[in-house]
């Protein structure tokens, strides 16, 4: 079963970011954690607006780890451009209404610091 954390960042990586904020419930609520400050946002045009103000690279959201529990879905993960780079590494948090949307979405970013050994690349490696 694929997790809604899965598919937001398959199709945002995918570039068609009007399909990823419409997995976002309408009045959805989003921290980003960033190395250049706080993102603190509401609404599913705040978050495309914030989408379509990123720098235009190939950014791709590798997952490493997924989870699951009662509403709130995690993922870890590096973030790549140009399918080569890694620029860093993040943990996002999601939680899920009773619609299937994400209404509450959090997610921090570091350059500097991974939390897994960098040899684990996959989902589900070395568990």
């Amino acid at each position: 079963m694929t997790l809604a954390i899965e598919g937001y960042y398959a199709t945002l990586d995918s570039g068609r970011l009007g399909a990823a904020v419409a997995l976002l419930a309408e009045d959805v609520q989003f921290a980003m954690l960033l190395p250049t400050g706080v993102n603190l946002g509401h609404g599913r045009a705040a978050m495309l607006e914030y989408l379509h103000a990123r720098p235009k690279v190939n950014r791709k959201h590798r997952l490493l780890r997924v989870a699951a529990a009662d509403g709130v879905e995690f993922a870890y993960g590096a973030v790549t451009e140009n399918d080569v780079t890694t620029t860093g590494y993040f943990v996002g948090a999601m939680h899920i209404d009773a619609d299937g949307l994400i209404d509450r979405y959090q997610v921090s970013f570091s350059a500097e610091f991974a939390l897994l050994p960098t040899n684990f690349d996959v989902v589900g490696a070395g568990e």
